[in-house]
């Protein structure tokens, strides 16, 4: 029997590891316990939350909650080292890149508990995003490599990774949005606030923004909702606002236009629904671009880089950055009906999770 604890510090942590627990539901060779580090408290996280995941309720909830990086990564480190002592797993596995997973990294490894990191090797290669540092650190210790995408094997090698540690398996996100979209299409439209939207809007396109370099600069804010505001009078556009961007828009005194509907942040079922029949995602967000390219839907990238090259190379994304200029060319070639059809990517079949527990049992 392997002992493994399975980490998990914010929502979209919990899509990731959804699967990989329900694949280890299926063996009996594997006992494991589900930590949530409470690194993001968020009021959608309830029983229903877990059991649309098909997922029991976490084992263990640290309520980490806020703070500077150090200090929510402190918190994790000393609350997780605890329960390690009492735990002794024989595996931590962490997925994604958020402070949870540098932190209990660390932990595990100075404890002489193997690490194994899912989505290994994604690389933006800028050093001021927080989650590139995370990334770094966390498979600069790892034992084992999951790996979403082909440049991601490329990243570990360079850095000097045994081949007999990294394994390509496909991506659990999108083994988490095919089950998803399944139990979506069995339950009745008007079970979500969002069909109505869609009823009143048979085109329309969707926008996530939440990045410091997008949302705390005052300038570049600007920029983004003027270029926002002006596709919104071709096609308009429904924006579920993180409470950062929110607080930043009330602050500067920027003001959408009206063609851009504003809603709470929505959960993943209500916002699943909601972009699987848009136009386009305009978005800064990582696993949108690689959502929109399982489903074959323009997305737009607010971003000058991506650790997830492979939406663009081969999926229906392309980086904007900040520019209005290359956002609007962008955006025309959608409507022309010019955009890339894009291919899905290698083994991005909804199995990741099968292969990641086969991986694991023949380690």
């Amino acid at each position: 029997m392997i002992k493994i604890m399975l980490i998990a510090g914010a929502r979209p942590n919990f899509m990731k590891i959804a699967p990989i627990a329900r694949s280890f539901n299926k063996t009996n060779e594997i006992e494991y316990k589900i930590l949530h580090t409470g690194q993001h408290y968020d009021q959608n996280m309830s029983d229903i939350f877990f059991e649309e995941l098909g997922i029991r309720n976490p084992d263990y909830h640290l309520g980490a909650g806020g703070g500077t990086h150090a200090q929510q990564t402190a918190k994790i480190m000393v609350q997780f080292e605890s329960i390690c002592e009492n735990e002794r797993p024989d595996l931590v596995v962490v997925v994604g890149d958020v402070n949870s997973t540098l932190a209990c990294s660390i932990v595990a490894k100075k404890m002489h508990i193997k690490v194994a990191h899912v989505e290994a090797g994604l690389r933006s290669f800028d050093l001021t995003m927080p989650e590139e540092i995370n990334r770094m650190v966390t498979d600069s210790i790892s034992d084992l490599f999951f790996v979403t995408e082909e440049q991601g094997m490329v990243n570990l090698k360079k850095e000097g990774k045994p081949d007999s540690s990294i394994h390509f398996v496909g991506h659990v996100m999108i083994d988490n949005l095919y089950y998803q979209l399944a139990k979506l299409g069995k339950m009745p439209p008007e079970t979500f606030k969002t069909t109505e939207y869609k009823q009143h809007h048979t085109r329309y396109g969707v926008v996530t923004l939440h990045r410091p370099s997008n949302v705390d600069d005052k300038n570049t804010l600007e920029v983004v909702i003027d270029s926002l505001s002006s596709i919104s009078r071709t096609l308009p556009l429904i924006f579920p606002i993180h409470p950062r961007t929110r607080k930043n828009l009330e602050t500067f005194g920027i003001k959408p236009a009206e063609t851009i509907t504003l809603t709470d942040p929505l959960s993943y079922m209500e916002f699943l629904n909601l972009w699987k029949d848009s136009v386009v995602a305009l978005t800064d967000s990582g696993g949108l671009q690689e959502e929109t390219t399982a489903l074959g839907i323009p997305c737009l990238t607010l971003r000058e880089n991506t650790e997830r090259p492979i939406t663009v190379t081969q999926g229906t994304n392309e980086l904007v950055g900040t520019s209005k200029e290359k956002l609007m060319v962008n955006f025309e070639k959608i409507m022309a009906g010019n955009w890339k059809t894009g291919r899905k990517p290698d083994l991005w079949d909804g199995q990741a999770a099968e292969r990641i527990t086969d991986t694991i049992l023949a380690s």
